[in-house]
Order: C-alpha cells, then sequence, then structure tokens
C-alpha cells in the first residue's frame, strides 16, 4: 500500500529520495475515511459505492479548490450527471426533485454570482460553485439543497473564523474557497439526510 511505501521510506521517493509533500498522505488517508465512514452508514452494495465514488470526487474537488482556487468542469459537470444518472438508473420517483436541484442549485448561486458583481464589480462567488451546487442539487435533491447550502455557509464562516484566529489577514474583499464547505455540506447531507430544514425517507435515496 502507498501509505506502508510512504511511512516504510519516512515520506520520501524511492527512486530520488526528494521529500514527499505530506499531503499527499493527508488525501490517501481522507479517501480511505471516506469509505470508512459510507460503510458505516450504508449497507446496499449499489448505495456505498455511489456513495465513495461521490465522496472520492467531492474530496478531489475540495483540495483542488484549497490550492488552486478552482473547481474543474472535468470533475464539477460528470459529478452533475452521476448524481442524476443515479437516480435514473434506480427508476427512482424522485428523479424530478433531483433534476430540480440541479436547475434551482446553478440558477440560484449563479443570480448571486451576477448580481454580486452588478452591485460590487467584483466577482463574490466562482462559477465553479454554482456548478458545484448544482451537483449537490442532483445527488441530494432540492428539497435537501437547503441543508446543503446552509450547512456549507455555517463552515465557510467557521473557518474564516479559525483563519482570522490564527493571524491570517481577512477583509471583505479577502478571497476564500467556499468549494470545500460545499463537498462537506452535501457528503454529510448525503450521507445523514437534511439536519434542519426538512426529511425525506431512506427510501427515497438510491
Amino acid at each position: 500500500m502507498p501509505i506502508v511505501s510512504y511511512l516504510a521510506l519516512r515520506g520520501r521517493c524511492r527512486t530520488c529520495s526528494a521529500t514527499i509533500a505530506p499531503y499527499h498522505l493527508a488525501v490517501e488517508l481522507a479517501a480511505i475515511a471516506i469509505a470508512i465512514w459510507a460503510t458505516a452508514v450504508e449497507l446496499d452494495p449499489i448505495t456505498l459505492w455511489a456513495d465513495c465514488l461521490l465522496g472520492w470526487m467531492l474530496l478531489a474537488l475540495a483540495w483542488i479548490d484549497l490550492r488552486h482556487m478552482r473547481l474543474p468542469d472535468a470533475l464539477t459537470l460528470p459529478l452533475l450527471a452521476l448524481g442524476l444518472f443515479a437516480e435514473a438508473a434506480t427508476a427512482s420517483e424522485q428523479f424530478a426533485a433531483h433534476v430540480a436541484g440541479a436547475i434551482a442549485g446553478y440558477v440560484t448561486f449563479k443570480g448571486i454570482a451576477i448580481g454580486y458583481r452588478a452591485a460590487r464589480r467584483r466577482d463574490g462567488l466562482g462559477g465553479g460553485d454554482a456548478k458545484l451546487l448544482a451537483a449537490a442539487g442532483a445527488w441530494a435533491g432540492w428539497t435537501e439543497s437547503p441543508d446543503v447550502v446552509f450547512l456549507a455557509a455555517l463552515l465557510g464562516i467557521a473557518g474564516a473564523v479559525v483563519s482570522r484566529t490564527r493571524g491570517d489577514a481577512m477583509s471583505w474583499v479577502t478571497a476564500l474557497p467556499f468549494g470545500p464547505c460545499l463537498a462537506i455540506a452535501l457528503w454529510i447531507v448525503r450521507l445523514h439526510g437534511p439536519l434542519i430544514f426538512g426529511r425525506v425517507s431512506v427510501g427515497d435515496r438510491i
């Protein structure tokens, strides 16, 4: 296993002995944690694999946004399509709700981004965030999307507070990645259902 190799070689490359950045190990451990978390929650094997795939793609998106402040279409758009396909493949009665969630998610965030741009003359919300929220709607449905947004907002505020207490310079124009907050919020709501604004039955999920 790569983790065993990393520890055995004390975090250095086998061929050139260069130091391997610790975040590689952190990402791999996070991927394992996602699988363990999903296994603890979901018993159906098909849904379990769907949840793991969702979690791993969200992990990749969150890490890219943290390091590069962008959410690539190469991941957000397939994630959106997979969410809708997962519902369609099971002939779920909630498919229309998931399509509506995807549309509503994109339109809502895109509208906020356009409004902010018109009012402040600068971007306040990236296009990737709107596409990721559309993907969240595809996976969670429109009834659970408000929980995703609310929880993501709380996580964003918490992240800003932590950055401020660490001494990082913060102002109204400081750019902060919102993708990780959306990713974590979607993962929690997907596995545990809406926590605030309402609940759907377990049978509504694939």
